[in-house]
């Protein structure tokens, strides 16, 4: 697989191509094409074993794929479904620390744990302990860590998937905030089960079999997957 760094006009993110097979003989990704165009709320929608979670973990650099190419020109940051997998240490401030480029001055890095907690709505939240946060807290600070490192691709496991209502609307009211703020708005690729979600999207798409289709709205995608919500997406 060939990997470059060099500035790329019109798309964030670009993969051609890309194939991947797990030793067991299962092919998770065959040919698989995606291009993101720029900053916004990007969502791919699919079943179990179509090969969305591979597809992120080749973009993250965990897992390296059979051939093709793949084109990226910011930094991403994987998001899993859930936080506990990536939270590490007992408190917000000392987690989001872990995350910092580390040519950062200390007065550098306590400004930016203040100021992306309050990019995702933690302000003042610095000491607190990881244990008595909601799991929706969690996720936002999972969202923090992401901010801290300088990512400017997010890539969402389905990160509503273990939250109530509520916080499943706060995290996505989040992500969506991020993706259209005024200064350096992010692109996240959202994975999702959740059709209702495809309305918040910029752009969304289906995966099947490892491959992806075209690019539609949100409202698009969801209204021609409703009548197919009782089977296999």
């Amino acid at each position: 697989m060939t990997n470059t760094s060099s500035q790329l006009s019109e798309v964030i993110l670009k993969i051609e191509n890309i194939s991947f097979t797990w030793p067991c003989g299962t092919k998770a990704l065959d040919n698989c094409n995606l291009s993101i165009p720029g900053p916004g709320l990007w969502m791919l929608v699919g079943s179990n074993g179509s090969g969305k979670s591979t597809l992120f973990r080749i973009i993250s650099g965990l897992l390296k794929a059979d051939h093709g190419k793949l084109m990226c020109n910011v930094s991403p940051a994987l998001v899993f479904q859930n936080p506990d997998h990536q939270i590490l240490l007992p408190s917000c401030g000392s987690d989001l620390l872990l995350n910092m480029p580390t040519h950062l001055s200390n007065q550098e890095r306590k400004t930016r744990v203040k100021s992306v907690l309050e990019e995702v709505d933690l302000s003042g939240l610095s000491s607190r302990p990881i244990h008595t946060l909601s799991g929706g807290q969690k996720q936002r600070l999972a969202l923090a860590g992401a901010l801290a490192s300088d990512s400017k691709i997010l890539l969402l496991d389905e990160p509503t998937a273990l939250l109530d209502p509520e916080s499943q609307d706060g995290v996505l009211k989040t992500v969506k905030k991020l993706c259209h703020r005024k200064k350096d708005p992010l692109a996240a690729l959202w994975i999702t089960h959740r059709l209702e979600e495809l309305e918040h999207a910029d752009g969304a798409t289906r995966m099947k079999n490892g491959q992806i289709g075209a690019w539609y709205s949100g409202h698009q995608l969801r209204k021609s997957l409703e009548p197919l919500a009782v089977l296999p997406l």
